[in-house]
């Protein structure tokens, strides 16, 4: 099986040497997200609202899902990386609406710092095709 790189205007460009999302077979693998604004591929860090950081992040996520075929419904595992786990209800919520009855697996942790000074990154996997049963 080839591994395809997934690559999307509708999502922010990469900041290092790595593609937004690759897939092989029925699986897509999408690189952490962190709140970038697509159009302008600048930072937003909402004032530090993590809730608005994080609604951002699952936006961008979405388009790079969409860009492979898949949505929001075939995630089946996340990844949420956050500075303080104090923010963990506020992404928790933000998280919640943009997945709304769809429950992925997901694990969240707090790191020590995430790129450009933001306060959530978030990656996944996807079952792509047939979408996820």
């Amino acid at each position: 099986m080839a591994v395809i790189v997934i690559d999307t205007p509708d999502a922010p460009k990469a900041i290092g040497p790595y593609a937004q999302a690759v897939s092989i077979g029925d699986l897509l693998f999408c690189s952490g997200q962190i709140p970038i604004d697509p159009a302008t591929n600048e930072v937003q860090l909402f004032g530090g609202d993590v809730g608005r950081q994080t609604a951002l992040v699952l936006n961008n996520l979405k388009a790079v899902l969409e860009a492979a075929g898949a949505s929001v419904a075939d995630v089946v595992k996340t990844t949420v990386y956050l500075t303080t786990m104090d923010h963990f209800p506020v992404m928790n919520a933000a998280y919640g609406a943009a997945f709304g009855a769809h429950r992925p697996a997901p694990a969240t942790m707090a790191v020590a710092w995430l790129p450009l000074g933001v306060g959530v990154e978030i990656d996944a996997i996807a079952k792509i095709g047939a979408g996820a049963e």
